[in-house]
């Protein structure tokens, strides 16, 4: 029996290999919206199956849509640095959008082609299963914090039961490409970076805590007071 039962695990697919199988519907799939019509690539997302932290933004720009992969162009190399700054890598972290398809003129995304996008991203969490997700920008924030502000609940560490979903930790806080026009807001930004390892460690030792918090249907959400972590000798001590 007991080999059997390992027999059965042995086989069960992998998440990389579940978010393979993924990318592959979204790319054949007939369901999707009008922008399907007018992209040249779809943008599913790329990093770690494994991953910790989940990075969400709005769209796929430009060079997104050209090459096929989330935040290359000037907003991912910002990405990349803040990512260096508290020790990860793209390759550690997994990083997607609301969107899988580049809106015309790289206007915002509408929102019947983001609750047409929807499932698919939903299914990503799934798969992954991040200890937390980082939306990145009002319009990521908006799906799973509806009605809030981005500049009043920016780094601030949120769990709510999300429809469909289940009980999900969140720190919304800007999108890098808005900070390459709004310079004055890359401080807040590295701040919050600077948050996320702490927040790892205080989610994966409080585990059984937050998930006990959320799961009665009535709770909304809270907030967790979260500092940034010093530096970066600190930060290795939490990752």
């Amino acid at each position: 029996m007991e080999k059997r039962k390992s027999n059965q695990k042995k086989n069960q697919p992998n998440k990389q290999s579940k978010l393979g199988k993924l990318n592959e519907e979204m790319e054949q799939s007939k369901s999707c919206c009008h922008l399907a019509g007018v992209r040249t690539n779809i943008v599913p997302g790329e990093g770690s199956a494994e991953a910790k932290v989940m990075f969400i933004g709005e769209g796929p720009g430009q060079k997104e849509d050209e090459l096929g992969r989330p935040f290359v162009g000037q907003a991912g190399q910002l990405l990349n640095e803040l990512l260096a700054e508290i020790g990860l890598e793209r390759r550690n972290v997994f990083i997607a959008n609301v969107l899988k398809c580049r809106p015309p003129n790289n206007r915002d995304p509408l929102p019947e082609e983001v609750e047409t996008c929807w499932p698919w991203l939903r299914k990503q969490i799934e798969i992954i299963d991040p200890v937390v997700i980082v939306p990145l920008g009002r319009h990521a924030m908006e799906r799973f914090l509806p009605g809030m502000k981005i500049s009043q609940i920016r780094g601030k560490v949120m769990r709510r039961n999300v429809p469909k979903l289940g009980v999900k930790v969140f720190m919304p806080t800007y999108h890098p490409a808005a900070v390459l026009y709004h310079r004055e807001w890359l401080g807040a930004l590295r701040e919050d970076f600077r948050k996320i390892p702490r927040i790892i460690e205080h989610l994966e030792s409080n585990l059984e805590e937050s998930v006990e918090d959320g799961g009665n249907g009535v709770f909304e959400w809270d907030s967790l007071e979260i500092q940034p972590v010093k530096n970066r000798q600190e930060q290795g001590k939490l990752l």
